[in-house]
């Protein structure tokens, strides 16, 4: 894996412990589209895939542990070794199953 995506990744895994520590959806959900953007920008499917349910799941209204779920979710997207469509297929199917989205 070349440097760039590491640096990415360590960003993004930063910007996600980050928002542990914030009140409120609407202080996250900027957050999580910037953490969307860059992992697009990176390529980084299953990371785009479990920020976009993220997203979806805060619109509907969930809160609290579920956020944090979400959010452990989204930085094992981001930390997957693989990047591609599968990989972002199976994300998604894994937070359908656990988070019934």
């Amino acid at each position: 894996m070349n440097e760039g995506i590491q640096d990415i990744r360590a960003d993004l895994i930063r910007r996600i412990a980050a928002i542990e520590w914030r009140a409120g959806p609407g202080a996250i959900a900027g957050e999580i589209d910037g953490i969307r953007r860059t992992a697009h920008g990176a390529q980084m499917l299953p990371a785009v895939t479990v920020a976009h349910l993220l997203e979806a799941a805060l619109a509907r209204g969930e809160r609290g542990a579920l956020v944090h779920g979400w959010l452990a979710m989204l930085r094992e997207a981001v930390g997957s070794e693989r990047q591609d469509a599968a990989a972002s297929a199976t994300f998604a199917a894994a937070c359908q199953v656990r988070f019934a989205a």
